[in-house]
């Protein structure tokens, strides 16, 4: 993938001070964020580090119907009070369907259908992501070895894959509501997402 490096610089925020950093795809204009903390030097130790995909409904909206945006704060947080970490937010919408599809799935979703089947009924697949820049955006910020904030068994798969090092998983589980409680039950039975007994 011919991600760049473009532009950088420091971003005060609501949960803490931060380096925000911006990559583009030439061929798509795509652009990606890396927001980081403690990383003037290369890091020795692995570093706290979550990948997470756009979500405008959850991240922007606070949308109920999902968990995105308690994600992203609850990591912010995390980092913050960790002094180092960083956040790869990916401009991938709606798991890689885009904007317009997912408010289609939502519609299905409206009508009694979880979040895996209204993709397929829009034929798109469940999950269309891709993580190849993640490497290219880790190694701009001189990260070989990672400590993953997720519950996505495949996300730990695809740095692996990259030959990035995941040392070990940090869980992390906010936001469950009644709004969203069937869609990361789905999460956790059809796309095998890792949760704790009595998290729902």
């Amino acid at each position: 993938m011919p991600i760049k490096f473009v532009a950088t610089s420091r971003l005060p925020t609501a949960f803490g001070e931060f380096n925000i950093t911006v990559f583009q795809d030439p061929e798509t204009g795509e652009e990606h964020v890396a927001l980081s903390k403690g990383l003037d030097t290369a890091p020795t130790q692995p570093v706290l580090v979550r990948i997470h995909s756009e979500c405008l409904t959850g991240d922007a909206f606070a949308s109920l119907k999902c968990d995105c945006g308690p994600q992203l704060q609850a990591t912010q947080r995390l980092i913050n009070d960790a002094g180092q970490g960083v956040i790869l937010y990916l401009r991938q919408e709606g798991r890689g369907i885009g904007l317009t599809n997912k408010i289609r799935a939502y519609a299905l979703q409206d009508q009694g259908h979880d979040t895996v089947d209204a993709n397929l009924m829009l034929n798109l697949p469940a999950d269309a992501r891709r993580y190849d820049m993640c490497s290219i955006m880790l190694d701009h910020l001189q990260v070989k070895a990672v400590r993953l904030i997720t519950n996505n068994p495949l996300k730990i798969q695809a740095l692996q894959e990259q030959g990035i090092t995941v040392v070990d998983r940090v869980p992390l589980t906010v936001g469950l509501n009644p709004f969203n409680e069937e869609y990361l039950q789905t999460k956790h039975e059809r796309m095998a997402h890792m949760y704790d007994k009595g998290d729902f």
